[in-house]
């Protein structure tokens, strides 16, 4: 069993950054494929993006390329996204997910094993 937890969310300008954290338990977190998604209210639960085992490999939703940078410290067991420019659109929780073994896609919501609580992220105009 694996626990996520997220942090670093909270309210800022628009243009403004915040680097997102996600604190994973177990000693098998070098093995598995990460992802953000986020949600707002009313809403499905969207990917944004996600990273390999290694950190070899990321992925982006093209709403957040070139904004946002995902990676991973494995000595920590954490995931990072780091946020640059938000937009009053970027405003959800932000939840971290863990795959235990990467199924052929990196976006797939059901394909995920494990979830995080989440954390709010607030962009004002």
């Amino acid at each position: 069993q694996v626990q996520l937890v997220e942090s670093g969310g909270g309210l800022v300008q628009a243009g403004g950054s915040l680097r997102l954290s996600c604190a994973a338990s177990g000693r098998t977190f070098s093995t598995y494929f990460m992802g953000w998604f986020r949600q707002t209210p009313g809403k499905e639960r969207e990917f944004v993006a996600a990273i390999s085992r290694s950190g070899g490999t990321t992925y982006y939703a093209d709403s957040v390329k070139g904004r946002f940078t995902i990676s991973r410290d494995s000595t920590k067991n954490t995931v990072f996204v780091q946020m640059k420019g938000l937009k009053p659109e970027d405003t959800a929780i932000y939840y971290c997910a863990a795959q235990e073994r990467y199924r052929g896609s990196y976006s797939l919501i059901n394909l995920y094993d494990y979830w995080g609580q989440g954390t709010q992220v607030t962009v004002s105009s």
